[in-house]
């Protein structure tokens, strides 16, 4: 019988096989030797598989961060920062679907349907750590500006995503340079603090800012 794992993993070998998704749900359920309704029994498309994959993604960082010892004593800085780093770390079993996945998207400024799913995670995710900044004075309450630090820390997901993909340094140090940096620089203006993070995160961007393939998901 199928299962929502064994589909993912299935549609993960076929386009990185093919370079392509599945012509049909008939051609691809054949080949994997199962009923064309247990497909449908989970999913109403490929897209729907895809989208479902970057998903537990997310969820699954969430999850493992969240077990850490001292996750309730970090701030929400910290917190940021610990899914950043986690995140891309369990990207690196991934990174040839990860790879595929992001440039098959169109150049848009709206966010591909794939990635609904992980950006309403990755935002509930950014509301819970802000709350708890704002109600700990470590972050500044603004208005008209609040409610888009959530925004803003999405912009940096997609920004260090896109790095991470075309990341040819030993270890991946650029990225991990890219979210220390960028992370602290966006908490900083959170929090109005002095300046000189964001003049350092701009001279980082400079050196390191001239990508080959950009993409954009959008606030939409």
């Amino acid at each position: 019988m199928a299962t929502i794992e064994n589909i993912q993993t299935a549609y993960i070998d076929f386009v990185l096989t093919e370079g392509e998704q599945p012509r049909s749900v008939y051609i691809f359920a054949k080949k994997n030797k199962m009923p064309e309704e247990e497909f449908y029994r989970f999913f109403g498309s490929f897209d729907g598989v895809e989208q479902n994959i970057w998903t537990t993604l997310a969820l699954k960082t969430i999850a493992e961060i969240k077990t850490q010892e001292v996750w309730n004593q970090y701030s929400s800085r910290e917190k940021a920062l610990s899914f950043f780093y986690s995140f891309f770390e369990l990207l690196k079993s991934s990174r040839s679907f990860v790879i595929y996945s992001v440039k098959r998207q169109p150049k848009t400024f709206t966010t591909p349907q794939i990635f609904i799913g992980i950006k309403d995670v990755f935002e509930h995710f950014c509301n819970d750590v802000i709350v708890e900044g704002l109600e700990s004075d470590e972050l500044s309450e603004r208005k008209f500006f609040t409610n888009r630090y959530k925004d803003a820390l999405w912009v940096q997901l997609v920004f260090i995503l896109n790095l991470w993909i075309n990341d040819n340094s030993a270890e991946f140090e650029k990225t991990d340079e890219a979210i220390e940096k960028g992370i602290n620089v966006t908490f900083d203006l959170f929090q109005r603090s002095p300046i000189e993070n964001l003049v350092e995160y701009g001279r980082f961007l400079a050196r390191n800012g001239r990508i080959k393939e950009k993409i954009s998901f959008g606030n939409n």
